[in-house]
């Protein structure tokens, strides 16, 4: 536990109703240079452990910080694993992408860090509020259509901080968010090297951890993740690839979140 905080400010819910793990959070987040939320969630169990895997969770272009969990059930298939002793407990951190444009892309911007609020902060979020060790060693990370694409690259990039991570229904480069958001793409300033996942991959590929990623048949999605899968599959890099009934939909997202949250616990010997 560190003793230094590293929040200005911090405002947590009480427990919700019906809802036990379930908590709301907002702090001031230095890489955003303003206030954000969150959404974590315990597992109940016998014991309290205060020592926990950190999934972490993130969101779809429109979205926020509730999406996982109140469109998306996130913690139900996750308390239910764990009752059936199939996964060990787990801690869920489902963060705002810090609300900007109709998605941030969970990338650098030119005034707000985007992807260090999701790095470097999260973490180190349910640490202090929640009194749950999770820093100093590796966490999960999945997502989303945006979510999915800043999941698989933070993935990719930061192998010292994510033992595994894993994609549904991914945006698989970032020029693709042009087909969801109304910003213009120049805003984001991503360039073209920065925005693939298969070159960011492929640069990275001797140090990333195990990870999939899947995709609806019907999903609009679903050419550019099998591009990406072929890619990966012509340069000899190990990963998971998987198509599944469903389209571009929280009843599919909802589903399949059991997917990765059992590639995770078969990694844990990573973290």
């Amino acid at each position: 536990m560190t003793s230094k905080k590293s929040f200005r400010t911090v405002e947590i819910s009480n427990p919700i109703p019906l809802l036990p793990g379930l908590k709301f959070i907002t702090i001031k987040s230095k890489a955003l240079r303003m206030r954000v939320d969150l959404t974590v969630f315990l597992p109940v169990t016998k014991f309290s452990p205060r020592k926990l895997p950190l999934v972490i969770l993130l969101h779809g272009v429109y979205g926020s910080h509730w999406a996982w969990s109140f469109k998306g059930n996130a913690h139900a298939p996750l308390q239910r694993l764990v009752d059936r002793q199939e996964i060990p407990p787990m801690a869920l951190a489902m963060p705002s992408d810090g609300l900007w444009g109709d998605g941030s892309g969970y990338i650098p911007h030119r005034t707000q860090n985007f992807e260090s609020w999701i790095v470097d902060e999260v973490p180190r979020v349910v640490e202090e509020t929640l009194g749950v060790s999770t820093l100093h060693r590796k966490n999960f990370i999945t997502g989303l259509s945006m979510g999915g694409f800043g999941a698989m690259r933070l993935g990719a990039l930061y192998s010292d901080r994510f033992a595994a991570f894993s994609g549904h229904s991914s945006i698989t480069d970032f020029r693709q968010m042009k087909e969801f958001v109304e910003e213009p793409m120049g805003r984001y300033q991503c360039s073209a090297k920065k925005s693939s996942l298969y070159r960011l991959i492929l640069e990275n590929q001797k140090r990333i951890g195990p990870f999939r990623f899947d995709c609806g048949v019907d999903d609009p999605l679903i050419r550019y993740n099998r591009e990406l899968h072929l890619q990966l599959d012509q340069n000899g890099i190990a990963h998971g690839y998987q198509e599944f009934l469903g389209t571009h939909e929280w009843k599919y997202w909802e589903i399949h979140l059991e997917d990765s949250l059992r590639f995770f616990a078969q990694h844990l010997h990573l973290i």
